[in-house]
């Protein structure tokens, strides 16, 4: 009997020096889902499209064994009601972060409040709030390019033409302005950087028409056509907010017989495809590469590390470039 147990007693103790006394702990698989909502403007703008694509892209090269970024994009369209409504559900659904176009730069403040409220990390994009709407929140960031650069750089495009886009010789430039929406700071800017680059050379310009696009190739062919019926070859240089309306405006021109390079001048902003296209073909004089691309990437690196709760800066830039045809 004696031992019977001590055989039962030796098992039990090798049990326990096996499975008791080893403290080495599994190795944990869990992994981390960080909750991006991304709330876009408008689905049907050219360039936040390429924007968004590049953007889900880019997460998703992000992603590891450790981690993955959930993305959620939503469509705004156009409604900064409905945009608000979104970005209050993405605080209810509890996100880790939140990027947001703005469909109204003049909103900002309020959307801001009810990030800061829920202690969610805010990365706002593409449309510049006001730098004091910059100042409510630590975790906030914007990332997107200097609208004054690109208007500057369009008006730099037009004094680079051989006769600084005076075609007629009267000593003035005479111009049409397609603007994409006059509440957006970026719109303002280029709107006005864009003249001012000519008269900071001592340039005369006579405004003939300014008028509203809402970044839409429709109404920048509109705009376009009704101002060359009214104004006629008086027009010398046409100046659009975005190549969406620049490439409308385009066809309003060819349709009214005047001839890119000859008898007018055309520019515009995001260096599309499609622009890229024309100005290599000598139908726009020039575009201004908006860099979808080193802005996405900058968005969500800016999130990242506001969500890993980094110190990073109130504004993140990236340069607009000059896109001019091939070999000039």
């Amino acid at each position: 009997m004696k031992k019977k147990l001590f055989a039962i007693l030796t098992v039990f103790l090798l049990l326990f020096t096996v499975v008791g006394c080893d403290n080495k702990t599994p190795e944990s698989t869990e992994k981390t889902v960080v909750k991006v909502g991304v709330a876009i403007y408008r689905y049907d703008d050219a360039f936040m499209t390429s924007y968004r694509e590049e953007l889900a892209a880019y997460f998703a090269s992000l992603n590891t064994d450790e981690i993955t970024y959930e993305v959620t994009f939503v469509d705004s369209q156009f409604d900064q009601a409905t945009q608000t409504g979104q970005v209050e559900a993405f605080i209810n659904d509890e996100y880790d972060v939140l990027i947001i176009n703005l469909v109204q730069s003049s909103a900002a403040g309020q959307i801001i409040e009810k990030a800061k409220a829920a202690d969610i990390p805010l990365v706002l994009i593409n449309r510049e709030p006001e730098a004091g709407d910059m100042e409510l929140y630590d975790k906030l960031t914007y990332v997107g390019a200097n609208a004054r650069q690109s208007g500057t750089y369009q008006g730099e495009i037009i004094l680079e033409t051989p006769n600084g886009g005076d075609i007629n010789g009267d000593g003035k430039v005479s111009y049409v302005m397609i603007v994409g929406d006059p509440e957006n700071v970026d719109a303002q800017y280029r709107t006005e950087y864009s003249i001012k680059a000519l008269e900071d050379e001592g340039v005369v310009v006579d405004k003939l028409a300014e008028e509203r696009g809402d970044w839409q190739r429709s109404r920048g062919q509109e705009i376009a056509m009704n101002a060359l019926t009214q104004y006629g070859d008086a027009i010398e240089v046409i100046f659009a907010n975005n190549d969406d309306m620049a490439v409308g405006a385009y066809q309003a021109i060819e349709a009214a017989g005047r001839v890119v390079g000859e008898d007018i001048y055309l520019v515009g902003v995001d260096a599309l495809d499609e622009a890229i296209t024309l100005v290599n073909e000598g139908k726009m004089t020039g575009t201004v590469l908006n860099d979808h691309i080193g802005q996405s990437h900058g968005a969500a690196d800016a999130a990242i590390k506001l969500v890993n709760g980094e110190t990073i800066d109130k504004y993140i830039w990236i340069d607009y470039v000059k896109v001019l045809p091939e070999g000039q």
